[in-house]
């Protein structure tokens, strides 16, 4: 009886520990496979949550766009209609009356200050007025236009062909007049200028190439010195220097491609000098390199 109880005891164990395994496979399966039912719901979930974010930047951006460009439009309306010219400053005119500058520039009371295009109306006033060196023109908001002019006021001449061309001092023909009125003028001297034509710059012949160069740097620095009024005449016969006549009775001798600011400095420094006294003639050569420029005339 002992035996059996025990037998039947055993069984019951073996079952109950096979069932506990078969239980515990089940499972581990079940944990291994994949579960699509719920994959399916998270992604049937998650994609119309990502369609509404991105409906909602687009929106979001779209308004921001319209709002920049309602702005924009609204600034620019706003400068059209109360930026205009009531006052206009003209400096810097001698030759030119104010009206005549107006008209070629293209200025009107009540023109728009933005529309207006300053770079063209410097190109029209220099190409129209031919005395005209430089033009700048600014705005003075809310209403002013401010032009400021640079004129050649002391041109030299170049008697040539039956005409008196004159040039200013950038090397720009800025008339063309008789030919009688040259002795009015300092003259240039000593080289032809090749197809003269008012608004044009001055050209010489090849191999006066060094000399024009020269001449228009030296110019320019007579300009910015305001000496020009000193000028009595200069020669170009030569091909190492220019020679300039100077205040009625010295002759400077400039060397080709100098530092022409510093000539003059030095010209001015020496002529006031106490070496130079007021009834003396000669010959400065700057182009030597020591400070012996002055060469006395001997009477």
């Amino acid at each position: 009886m002992a035996e059996g109880k025990n037998s039947r005891r055993g069984n019951r164990q073996s079952g109950h520990q096979r069932e506990r395994r078969s239980r515990d496979k089940r499972r581990a399966n079940i944990a291994r496979e994949p579960r699509p039912v719920r994959d399916a719901g998270r992604e049937r979930v998650r994609r119309p949550r990502r369609r509404h974010r991105r409906v909602h930047t687009e929106r979001g951006y779209l308004s921001r766009v319209l709002s920049s460009l309602i702005i924009v439009v609204m600034v620019l309306s706003a400068l059209i209609m109360f930026f205009r010219v009531k006052i206009v400053n003209i400096t810097g005119a001698h030759r030119y009356s104010d009206a005549e500058i107006l008209s070629i520039a293209g200025v009107s009371d009540g023109q728009n200050m933005f529309l207006m295009n300053k770079y063209r109306m410097a190109e029209r006033l220099i190409r129209e007025l031919t005395y005209l060196e430089d033009v700048h023109i600014s705005r003075n908001f809310p209403d002013t236009l401010i032009i400021d002019l640079k004129e050649c006021v002391i041109p030299l001449a170049v008697a040539q062909d039956g005409a008196c061309w004159l040039v200013s001092p950038s090397g720009k023909i800025v008339d063309r007049l008789d030919i009688s009125a040259a002795d009015g003028y300092a003259q240039i001297t000593g080289c032809p200028i090749l197809s003269p034509s008012i608004g044009t710059q001055i050209a010489l012949p090849s191999e006066y190439l060094p000399q024009q160069r020269s001449l228009v740097r030296l110019l320019t620095a007579l300009d910015e010195k305001q000496v020009l009024d000193d000028v009595d005449g200069i020669r170009l016969d030569k091909h190492d220097c220019i020679l300039v006549d100077y205040g009625g009775r010295f002759t400077v001798k400039f060397p080709l491609d100098a530092d022409y600011n510093f000539k003059l400095h030095a010209l001015e420094v020496y002529i006031s000098g106490e070496k130079i006294q007021d009834n003396m003639t000669g010959t400065f050569d700057l182009t030597r390199d020591d400070k012996n420029y002055f060469q006395p005339n001997v009477r």
